[in-house]
């Protein structure tokens, strides 16, 4: 059975359209549900047409220090997306110290993750340029070892084009040029549409 999928006006998108699905899974946005359930929504989604897919790293076994516990859940989220594309989302607000977020992040990397995101938006702080920075440094590091970029999303708490810009520089000074593309960088935030295309007609 194919699960429809929508747009933001509640249309459903045809199975044919090029367009790029993204999709929440693992027990989203707490991440606190059976592990067998987790992977087979992963996979269920993927079947039914998503190419990104938004997964929340289980701070119940991170902040408790099982981080292998931690890593099993990603890896085997990985596993299913079946070459979609997975982002784990940090919950950075939760996490609260530069510490904790840089492990976290590394952690998210070895798993497998493709992008590394600072929060749902839903139960936590939103990002924090500390948060961003912070995450960006991980990456920088990561590519100079192994020769791979990986991606960064800022999302929870974006609301004005001069926030933006805030998290643009930081990615642009730590990581460069390279990483200012939709496939290596994207700020999530409802509500930053609206005032960018104000900031924008203000403008001209």
């Amino acid at each position: 059975m194919r699960i429809p999928f929508t747009s933001t006006r509640g249309e459903e998108i045809p199975s044919s359209a090029s367009v790029h699905i993204a999709a929440v899974s693992g027990g989203f946005p707490a991440s606190q549900t059976f592990e067998e359930i987790k992977y087979a929504e992963t996979a269920l989604t993927v079947a039914s047409g998503a190419n990104e897919i938004d997964i929340v790293l289980n701070l119940n076994h991170f902040l408790s220090g099982d981080y292998a516990s931690a890593v099993v859940e990603i890896e085997e989220q990985k596993a299913s997306c079946r070459g979609a594309h997975l982002k784990v989302i940090l919950e950075t607000g939760a996490l609260k110290d530069a510490e904790s977020i840089r492990r976290a992040s590394i952690l998210s990397l070895f798993s497998g993750a493709d992008f590394i995101k600072t929060s749902t938006g839903k139960e936590f702080p939103g990002a924090t340029l500390e948060a961003v920075y912070t995450m960006c440094c991980v990456l920088k590091e990561y590519h100079q070892r192994y020769n791979k970029r990986m991606g960064i999303k800022v999302s929870g708490g974006v609301r004005t084009a001069e926030d933006a810009v805030k998290y643009y520089c930081i990615v642009s000074e730590v990581l460069g040029k390279e990483w200012l593309t939709p496939e290596l960088f994207r700020i999530g935030a409802s509500s930053l549409v609206g005032n960018l295309e104000k900031a924008i007609k203000e403008t001209h």
